[in-house]
């Protein structure tokens, strides 16, 4: 599918910034009804990131339109919402292949273009990387503009208030937008704050409010009253107390449907001094009923047909990692009243929304701040509360230090179910679950599992919220071998691993749900299969039965090779003082970049015949 000119005349006219700002600004809400339709197609017609995307059509070309792109900086907030950004920057033709191997990248990324400024991938970074470039700026002097773009959701993590306190602190020009898609307003009251923050950044009251404070500085009865007199004329619009005491000038909120609004306010607080708040109010799904309506479930589609009302069904098959933890949550809450779970942000994708339902005095989510999960887990925990924390792997790495110092030298039994871990497809770099296994186990005071299918996470989550220490289960996104789960749950031997085939002259040593490539091969090579379970701590007596009955030892994980399971496997034979030659087959010392998980386990050689290819090759040499 290519931009079709006749459908979207307008958008023709503005594929870039540059011809985009060529336009009246009369045609700009034509513009967005364009750019609106054509991202419906697109992404209806390909699969993709998709409600939040409509909700930030107006913004994006009011930013555009304004700011002198890709000169001035525009930083996007995770980047779900870039992909209007992405096509008016010289990418409309391209947006079929996003989130494909060799696509766009699903997420803001600046190898792909100069308008994408930083990358990002985890929420709450662009207030932080704005203010560099803010005064980076300043340094530079060539009047150079900064803006920052992040929803009201990614402001709930304390990254986000720890930049606006330092920038507010350091007093640099930059706009930060609040993109607050959670409150509704009504036509009449978003016209009243469109025209009073447009009133509130003119000129007029811009002198006012700067010069005259200069003025009255040295006259405290009239100072007082004259900012008693400007928080009174704010306060008709919304109170923006908590950003004015971290040292911005707050304006809003602004309907951020309102095109020629935004253009109006942006325009007359571009040339602003010190830090700015714009607090512009829209919708997730605006312009497509369906998707207003449920932005949850339309935040990332399938493809489907846009005049259905609702989205495909997937089909019948065997249940996720992520659903075999949320049942496995529901029946051990209906035995253990101490049980409390804790998400941040990830209930549908974790699996929790039974859960959430059925025990909602035992469920917290604690919006996108992961290092605070962690340690209020932890206080949980202290406390006699059996605390899980449902997180994926890629979100895990935020809360590293609080993993550490507020779990691990404690000891406490905080269980960790890690989703996504391994490669996770579409979403590319920034979100493939490569590290945790290298990163948990070097970690004392932990237990470390890896399931090989369905069946054995439900064990091993059962094994880690008996434990009377810090213990983590990982597992991939989808489905597993199909094995259904056994209803009994019974704790595993902690650090025994299981031999599922006797070979002769190699030995398979797998971790986690590679299993069945690595069973494929074993049986091409008459090798030895071993599923090892525990990463850590890790079967010391099977690695070492291992090397003394065969020639080579080869560990096999969906996780990075640099100090990961393999490692665990070679450090083990080193203090054993056994010399066997050993292959550590996993994820290669480099970003994986996005694709389907069987195209990615293709190419680096972690499917069937790769793991057999890479064993032969070794062997021959």
């Amino acid at each position: 599918m290519s931009l079709d000119l006749s459908h979207y005349p307008i958008l023709a006219q503005a594929q870039t910034p540059d011809q985009l700002r060529k336009l009246p600004q009369d045609k700009l809400k034509a513009l967005a009804d364009e750019l609106r339709q054509y991202l419906l197609t697109c992404v209806s017609q390909t699969s993709g990131h998709f409600a939040s995307g409509l909700g930030t059509v107006e913004l994006t070309v009011a930013l555009h339109y304004v700011y002198q792109t890709p000169f001035d900086r525009l930083i996007w907030d995770v980047g779900h919402q870039a992909y209007p950004h992405k096509i008016i920057t010289g990418r409309a033709g391209r947006m079929p292949t996003i989130r494909k191997k060799g696509g766009l990248h699903p997420f803001p990324w600046p190898n792909e273009s100069e308008y994408d400024t930083f990358a990002v991938g985890h929420s709450s970074t662009s207030i932080s990387a704005g203010l560099g470039m803010a005064v980076a700026a300043e340094k530079e002097g060539k009047g150079r503009k900064v803006v920052s773009v992040i929803g009201d959701g990614a402001m709930t993590a304390g990254m986000a208030f720890e930049a606006l306190n330092h920038a507010g602190d350091i007093k640099k020009d930059m706009v930060v937008v609040l993109n607050d898609n959670e409150m509704s307003i009504s036509e009449n009251v978003g016209a009243l704050n469109s025209h009073l923050a447009r009133l509130l950044t003119g000129n007029f009251f811009n002198k006012i409010r700067g010069g005259g404070k200069k003025l009255l500085s040295n006259m405290p009865p009239l100072k007082e009253f004259a900012s008693r007199a400007e928080e009174h004329l704010k306060g008709m619009v919304v109170p923006g107390t908590i950003f004015e005491e971290l040292g911005f000038n707050y304006i809003g909120p602004i309907d951020g449907h309102d095109v020629n609004a935004m253009v109006d306010t942006l325009r007359n607080m571009r040339n602003f001094e010190g830090p700015q708040l714009l607090h512009v109010v829209t919708r997730k799904g605006k312009g497509y009923p369906q998707a207003e309506q449920d932005p949850i479930k339309f935040h990332a589609v399938p493809k489907f047909n846009p005049a259905d009302k609702a989205l495909p069904k997937s089909k019948p098959g065997s249940p996720s990692f992520s659903a075999i933890f949320g049942q496995w949550l529901c029946d051990m809450a209906s035995q253990d009243p101490k049980l409390m779970a804790v998400t941040p942000a990830m209930r549908e994708g974790s699996g929790m929304v039974e859960f959430s339902q059925k025990y909602p005095k035992q469920y917290s989510d604690v919006a996108i701040a992961e290092q605070h999960a962690v340690t209020y887990a932890a206080g949980l925990a202290k406390d006699g509360l059996n605390a899980v924390v449902a997180i994926y792997s890629t979100f895990l790495q935020r809360a590293y230090d609080q993993l550490i110092h507020d779990v691990a030298i404690q000891e406490l039994p905080v269980l960790f179910a890690v989703d996504r871990a391994g490669i996770v497809g579409a979403d590319g770099q920034t979100h493939q679950g490569a590290f945790d296994l290298a990163f948990l186990r070097c970690i004392p005071n932990m237990i470390v599992m890896a399931p090989a299918d369905e069946n054995e996470c439900r064990q091993m989550l059962y094994t880690g919220h008996v434990a009377t220490m810090p213990a983590a289960v990982r597992y991939p996104r989808g489905a597993g071998k199909g094995i259904p789960p056994e209803t009994d749950m019974q704790a595993l031997q902690i650090g025994k691993a299981r031999k599922l085939r006797d070979g002769e002259k190699v030995a398979i040593l797998n971790f986690g749900t590679l299993l069945p490539y690595a069973e494929k091969a074993a049986e091409a090579l008459n090798a030895t299969l071993i599923d090892m379970r525990f990463v850590k701590p890790i079967d010391e007596d099977m690695v070492c039965a291992m090397a003394d009955s065969h020639d080579l030892l080869v560990t096999l994980e969906d996780g990075c090779i640099a100090g990961g399971a393999g490692s665990g496997v070679t450090e083990t034979l080193q203090q054993h003082k056994k010399l066997v030659h050993t292959l550590l087959l996993g994820l290669p010392d480099k970003f994986i970049e996005q694709g389907t998980q069987e195209e990615m386990y293709t190419e680096l050689g972690l499917d069937a015949k790769g793991i057999e290819q890479q064993i032969t090759d070794y062997l021959s040499r």
